[in-house]
């Protein structure tokens, strides 16, 4: 095969050298891994009165309470996507081993995908301006939830990364343009290792959101459970992971997007994304041996299946449906298909897709390897 093992990576060769979740199955790699692999639903119903908004089931992270997890320090006021964003950063870090962000902390950057940031945090801080006796009786402590950036800041802040701090928002690509931008940081040497991914909490307030979207929508967007989740990875040279002790789980070769202004050519958009990474990543479709496709319903993911069918006509590699598992991710469905990717092992190269209804296709080309 013409793509470059993990396990034989040239040095300069951007690899994962880490990763986490937090997701439906829990918090931590290895939970989401065994959740996938096993194939177990983790959309359920709300329990302890918990309020769905118009859906009956979401894919939640079990019993998350920042506190709980962080401690209750600087956490008062620590909305759900930026609890879920630490806590999973620290998990990775715990993983990657002592002394990553304290050694040099600047060596150390973050690019952190979101939707909105935290929509619950912004309409609530809005309620609290229109209805309060004064527009400026609210809780300054809140204002900070209200911005996107808040995640990938705090996360940085509590963790002690000191490097680029960047905040991209895309749609269901988001992971994937987190990934990119990433390595786009590491090549232009900005910094020396990045941790990279996407954030996304459940709010009631979200899936009003969601769900009027998509009944008033135009493009038949599928109106199915949400979940609520963050995936970040570690992302160095392969000499510097192997410096400090680390294995790769994968060698990043190469990711393209596309953009349609037309429903109808999203297919189209899918196809050209796909061969321009295979093409990046000197992998021919007949060697691709995994598909983790977003997975999105609908006459959109329609789309999708037909363009990834037709670019690999007989070749028919297994793909990997994580959407149906643990709900509509938003903004880190595209994360989780690279942990789910990640999660799968073996040695070989995988391709993952993402399609967004608002006019975005991505798709990036890993070699995993089992660590």
């Amino acid at each position: 095969m013409s793509a470059t093992l993990a396990t034989e990576a040239a040095p300069d060769t951007l690899v994962v050298s880490g990763w986490s979740a937090a997701t439906p199955y829990g918090l931590g790699a290895e939970a989401f891994a065994e959740g996938v692999r096993g194939a177990r639903d983790a959309v359920r119903a709300a329990d302890g009165g918990a309020s769905l908004g118009p859906y009956e089931r979401a894919g939640l992270v079990p019993d998350f309470d920042a506190r709980a997890v962080l401690g209750r320090k600087g956490t008062r006021a620590m909305d759900r996507a930026t609890g879920l964003a630490v806590a999973t950063a620290g998990l990775l870090l715990d993983r990657a081993g002592e002394g990553l962000a304290q050694d040099d902390p600047e060596a150390v950057g973050m690019v952190l995908g979101t939707g909105h940031g935290s929509v619950q945090s912004i309409m609530d801080f809005t309620r609290d301006s229109l209805t309060g006796e004064k527009p400026f009786h609210v809780d300054p402590a809140l204002f900070p939830n209200t911005v996107m950036n808040r995640a990938a800041g705090q996360s940085a802040i509590w963790h002690t990364l000191r490097g680029p701090n960047t905040t991209v928002a895309g749609g269901a690509v988001t992971g994937l343009l987190a990934l990119n931008y990433a390595a786009r940081l590491l090549r232009q040497r900005h910094c020396e290792a990045v941790l990279c991914g996407a954030v996304e909490e459940f709010s009631t307030e979200r899936a009003w959101l969601e769900y009027r979207a998509r009944t008033g929508g135009p493009h038949g967007r599928p109106v199915g459970p949400l979940g609520e989740g963050c995936a970040l990875f570690l992302l160095e040279t392969d000499s510097r992971a192997r410096a400090h002790g680390r294995v790769p789980f994968a060698s990043f070769l190469g990711a393209r997007f596309r953009a349609f202004s037309d429903p109808e050519r999203a297919g189209e958009a899918v196809a050209r994304a796909v061969s321009e990474a295979l093409k990046e990543a000197d992998v021919r479709p007949e060697e691709v041996e995994l598909l983790v496709p977003s997975d999105s319903g609908g006459p959109l993911g329609a789309r999708e299946d037909a363009a990834l069918a037709g670019l690999f006509g007989e070749h028919r590699p297994p793909r990997l449906r994580l959407r149906r598992l643990v709900g509509d991710l938003g903004a880190a469905s595209a994360s989780l298909q690279l942990a789910a990717a990640l999660g799968a092992g073996a040695d070989r190269p995988v391709l993952v897709t993402s399609l967004d209804p608002d006019g975005q296709a991505g798709a990036a080309v890993l070699r995993t390897g089992d660590r």
